[in-house]
């Protein structure tokens, strides 16, 4: 059974705030600051979601600081490094791309991938707390739109234009990495088909900080994505040669659905403050045509969705979280979105009898992939549980929306902020202070 929980909502809510101060290098703030010493790109924005009811002017900075090493064709890494801070791999200098690619920032060491496009999410909570607020506060959210729109919308313009070559509506990875699920049973098929060559020596960071084997990625999944890096250097980052050169290409439908539902709002944000015409009709195209992409990769009886392998010219059906991205973006024809609900809600996955809370596992616990302590492949994690509960209340579905932010609540109550959850047990794992779920827990409680 699960713990009784620890901490009334007042006392949760000091303890995450008191984490994300801790967290706090100055300008950005670390992931987690053993496993995770530098900033990530969707954990910065989650961040500045939990940090926006504390101070709108620090959530600013973090978008800010995340934005200034934007890449100039427009992509937004998934890591920005601090500077003098070691303990992670791969670092900088494996990724060497300020040496590589004319694209890199030349002020800031970065890596050469992306992760999911959340920072519209990110913008809206800010702007709405700001409007909560006073006359000041408000000045701060605008200058940042006024600073930052151009930036936002290039970043959008990338994924359209460099990651969907071929017009389908949906994003392609060219590393598991890029999803941030990073070794889901969703990459299983595509990187069985990776096949290193010689990848230069290296020595893990992350299963020094993290001891138990169980909750991490295999030695051979290790070279398999440290290829996958050695491949992109190869052809210096080049958006044009990546399609060709790379041995991992996959349609991701979870990042696509997280696409179209940030060009909407960044649409409307565009809207609400009289942005330039041409950009707001773009991203509303460019929602339009990822929703419709997400629709096509779905199952036409029980709505599950599907990620597409560009190598092997093939669908990827899998029983993870991904399946629900529809319900995301909201495209589904009324009986075909019943019958995901109905999936999402019964037994294969929240609705499992033997879970400690009523959230959704990162796989489903009947999969024979399903492994209840291995990073992406079982555990529940509590910026998943968020984003489904922020996608459902933005589609008006308050209870759905509510049973989550309720569950949510009740699973961090312990007060670690872990990274995931056992499902069955509660049990916290990966990395504790984990400044996205703190974010979580302030958002839900703001």
């Amino acid at each position: 059974m699960p713990h009784d929980p620890s901490f009334a909502p007042t006392q949760l809510a000091a303890r995450a705030a008191y984490l994300l101060r801790g967290n706090d290098l100055g300008t950005m703030t670390t992931a987690a600051p053993l496993l995770y010493p530098h900033m990530w790109s969707w954990d910065a924005a989650f961040v500045a979601i939990g940090l926006a009811p504390l101070s709108v002017e620090r959530a600013v900075v973090e978008l800010d600081t995340l934005l200034s090493a934007q890449w100039r064709n427009g992509m937004i890494p998934h890591i920005v490094f601090a500077n003098g801070v070691d303990g992670y791999f791969p670092g900088p200098a494996r990724w060497a791309c300020s040496a590589l690619s004319p694209d890199a920032p030349r002020g800031r060491h970065t890596s050469g991938i992306t992760q999911p496009p959340v920072h519209a999410i990110a913008v809206q909570r800010i702007l709405d707390h700001a409007r909560r607020r006073g006359r000041s506060t408000r000045a701060v959210a605008d200058a940042f739109l006024d600073r930052r729109w151009g930036d936002l919308v290039r970043w959008h313009r990338w994924l359209a234009e460099c990651r969907d070559q071929r017009g389908r509506g949906r994003v392609t990875l060219y590393h598991g990495w890029e999803s941030g699920m990073d070794n889901s049973p969703r990459w299983d098929s595509p990187y069985a088909n990776v096949i290193p060559g010689d990848v230069p020596e290296y020595q893990r960071e992350d299963n020094k900080i993290n001891t138990d084997a169980s909750q991490r990625p295999s030695d051979m999944e290790y070279d398999r994505y440290l290829w996958l890096v050695e491949e992109m250097k190869a052809v210096r980052f080049d958006d044009e040669l990546l399609s060709k050169a790379m041995s991992f290409a996959v349609e991701d439908v979870f990042v696509s659905a997280i696409f179209s539902v940030a060009c909407q709002v960044l649409a409307e944000i565009g809207e609400d403050h009289k942005r330039p015409n041409a950009d707001v009709k773009d991203l509303y195209s460019w929602a339009e045509r990822f929703r419709a992409g997400v629709v096509a990769t779905s199952d036409e009886r029980t709505g599950a969705a599907r990620d597409y392998d560009v190598r092997a010219e093939r669908w990827i059906a899998t029983e993870t979280v991904a399946q629900f991205a529809p319900l995301l973006c909201g495209v589904l024809p009324h009986d075909r979105e019943r019958a995901l609900i109905r999936l999402l809600e019964g037994p294969r996955f929240s609705g499992h009898p033997d879970l400690a809370y009523a959230l959704i596992p990162s796989t489903s616990p009947v999969s024979r992939d399903f492994r209840s302590r291995e990073y992406w492949r079982g555990p529940v994690w509590p910026v998943m549980t968020w984003l489904f509960s922020w996608c459902f209340a933005r589609r008006g579905w308050a209870e759905r929306s509510s049973t989550l932010r309720r569950e949510g609540l009740r699973q961090a109550s312990d007060g670690t902020f872990a990274e995931y959850y056992e499902p069955f047990t509660g049990e916290p794992l990966g990395s504790m202070q984990q400044s996205w779920t703190a974010a979580a827990v302030l958002d839900w409680l703001g």
